[in-house]
């Protein structure tokens, strides 16, 4: 199979790296806040805490058909690892797309068992999120960097 040969996979070793860590370090938060969260703790008063919480739905709660979501998440991260093996050339792309591949994995592994992502970061009155949802956001904006970073060299030539 030439897609999983060395040649075409040692390209992208910091976006599969990326992608494997996140999705592991995410499920192992999500998991030590199932057992371990009982209650909320206050790391920062009332504005920042570890609080469990439990989300159906998609992004901010966003429910949709329960036949319609894990298609669409699937879906979603098909095309996402398509388009990266396709457009990640550089290393921040690597791993801006690996935090959004695997931070997306981990909250499908984590919505196995029972349809539900666990959520636990709670600040200020954001609606509380996890670990995964965090790599999710940190790798859109280094995305957006990226561009950015390339759109600022294209006028600077």
């Amino acid at each position: 199979m030439i897609f999983l040969s060395s040649a075409t996979i040692a390209p992208m070793r910091f976006l599969w790296l990326t992608a494997v860590l996140s999705a592991g370090v995410g499920v192992l938060a999500a998991h030590s806040a199932n057992v371990w969260l009982d209650t909320r703790i206050a790391l920062i008063g009332d504005a920042v805490g570890l609080q469990h919480s439990t989300n159906p739905g998609i992004a901010w709660g966003v429910r949709l058909p329960p036949v319609v979501q894990p298609i669409l998440i699937l879906v979603a991260l098909i095309f996402l690892s398509w388009f990266a093996w396709r457009n990640a050339q550089t290393r921040i792309a690597q791993v801006a797309f690996g935090l959004v591949l695997g931070g997306g994995a981990a909250n499908v592994i984590d919505r196995l068992p029972d349809g539900l992502v666990t959520d636990f970061f709670q600040v200020g009155s954001f609606p509380i999120f996890n670990l995964a949802d965090s790599c999710i956001t940190i790798g859109v904006g280094l995305l957006l960097l990226e561009l950015l970073i390339e759109r600022w060299r294209g006028r600077a030539e």
